[in-house]
């Protein structure tokens, strides 16, 4: 998966975050950064992952639109706290709970946050010698993967006693050939930002 990860970044194209107030280049993120490429990818005619929650009567949450999703490092999740009433709504305070993905940060208008230690950072490359974070907002369209021919999907197993000298740990596996590929590139975006603060990591 690092090797998508990486493909994605070198070939989607890229928009700088400059909603928000920390004064570098790109800033932080500003809840108009995901406006702004929530309507690039609407205007592209991408199409949405997921369908909107309608609100319910229940204490602290609100409604989620119909979104796109997003891929974003864990370093950032105290900057998502931080726009909070300003659009980002925590997964937490989802109406109901039942379609969000175990790694669902949060959402922003059209754009639902997933939140990941192998989201890609590039360390002191800001216009200030901050970090900059890619965060990728795919459409449904954006990329694919292919089968290879030819090689088929196998699953490995070794008991115990094969798998060790002490006969204790088994080994589970599948191996498989494949390869990605972007097919829309007019439906995935990476954000580039960087922190309101860099402190604390």
């Amino acid at each position: 998966m690092l090797i998508l990860r990486d493909y994605i970044i070198s070939a989607a194209s890229q928009i700088n975050a400059g909603g928000g107030t920390n004064g570098d280049n790109p800033t932080n993120l500003g809840v108009s950064d995901f406006s702004l490429v929530a309507t690039t990818l609407d205007t592209n005619n991408a199409y949405k992952f997921m369908s909107g929650i309608e609100g319910m009567d229940r204490f602290g949450t609100g409604p989620v639109r119909s979104a796109y999703f997003m891929l974003s490092s864990t370093e950032l999740q105290s900057d998502m706290d931080g726009l909070v009433g300003q659009g980002f709504i925590s997964q937490w305070n989802y109406p109901t709970n039942s379609s969000a993905l175990p790694s669902e940060y949060g959402s922003v208008f059209n754009i639902r946050v997933l939140t990941s230690s192998e989201a890609p950072v590039a360390r002191g490359a800001s216009a200030m010698n901050n970090d900059v974070y890619y965060n990728t907002v795919a459409g449904k369209q954006a990329v694919t993967h292919i089968n290879q021919d030819g090689f088929s999907m196998n699953l490995i197993y070794r008991d115990p006693y094969f798998s060790g000298m002490l006969a204790q740990n088994a080994t589970l596996a599948v191996k498989f050939a494949q390869a990605q590929a972007l097919t829309q590139d007019t439906a995935i975006r990476n954000l580039l930002c960087t922190r309101l603060s860099n402190l604390g990591v």
